[in-house]
């Protein structure tokens, strides 16, 4: 099922050959270590009876990667269509478990592809990768069957969505991520990985729903208005910045700061509050 694909030229080769280039306004850095794609797609959960959505496959690399470790399916999602003559390829060599989708990750709803569940595993694109992080959160939440996200981000990126309270990190991402699953970084990667090069580094991060978490969540819009409110004014006691709170009915002072505070208790104090 993969011969097809292990026989396709080098991705810097067909890069070549099609005269592309990366595209800074799309926030394209690409990678072309096979070791490292290969790696990347092995840490998807149950893979080979997963189906998997890429957001930014550029010329392909993660892609080909991805239906190597047996995919049944995947469907990737491409804003810049000059990969086109590259993609094509990758889905005339796969059987039939690849299709393309051109179109702006950010507009999709995937909810039309038909996939009971799905994994996300992505190299996104720096300039969206929040973006979309924060879109698949409300996703989960809100009951849709994402079985994993690994997801290749900068590395300060990286973690702040997987800190804890009291970690210079920590902040409204890790709040929203862990109130709907388990997340850790796998590894690190060298900025040297990728054409161009990063002035940044990256992490590679996984990101696991967590259906007990998941239950006890109520309206996760109003968490996000309040993890914006405390932590916009971060160094601020929680008292000075919202008053007429009696804080010890949640057990707490008022003298406490947005990073002293469990994603608990936002959930709680977003309840309670607004």
């Amino acid at each position: 099922m993969t011969d097809l694909i292990s026989s396709l030229p080098p991705v810097s080769e067909m890069m070549r050959e099609c005269g592309l280039e990366p595209k800074k306004q799309f926030g394209q850095n690409f990678l072309f270590d096979l070791n490292l794609t290969g790696r990347i797609a092995r840490s998807v959960p149950n893979i080979e009876s997963t189906p998997v959505i890429e957001v930014g496959p550029g010329p392909a690399g993660l892609t080909r990667a991805i239906l190597m470790a047996g995919a049944p399916r995947v469907i990737a999602i491409e804003k810049d269509k000059t990969t086109e003559p590259i993609l094509s390829r990758i889905v005339n060599a796969s059987a039939g478990r690849l299709t393309v989708i051109y179109d702006d990750a950010l507009r999709v709803d995937f909810s039309t592809f038909g996939l009971d569940e799905y994994a996300v595993c992505a190299n996104l694109p720096y300039n969206v990768g929040t973006e979309l992080l924060i879109g698949w959160i409300h996703k989960i939440a809100y009951g849709e069957h994402i079985k994993s996200l690994t997801l290749m981000f900068q590395r300060e990126v990286a973690y702040r969505i997987t800190a804890r309270p009291g970690d210079k990190h920590y902040g409204r991402l890790a709040v929203l991520t862990s109130l709907i699953a388990d997340s850790r970084v796998l590894f690190d990667v060298p900025n040297t990985a990728f054409v161009p090069r990063p002035k940044v580094q990256s992490a590679v991060v996984q990101i696991i729903p967590n259906m007990a978490k998941i239950a006890r969540i109520v309206d996760l819009d109003k968490i996000e208005q309040i993890t914006a409110k405390l932590f916009g004014q971060r160094r601020k006691m929680i008292r000075g910045i919202i008053p007429n709170v009696d804080w010890s009915q949640f057990g707490l002072t008022g003298t406490e700061r947005a990073e002293n505070l469990t994603p608990e208790m936002f959930a709680l104090l977003a309840k309670s509050l607004l």
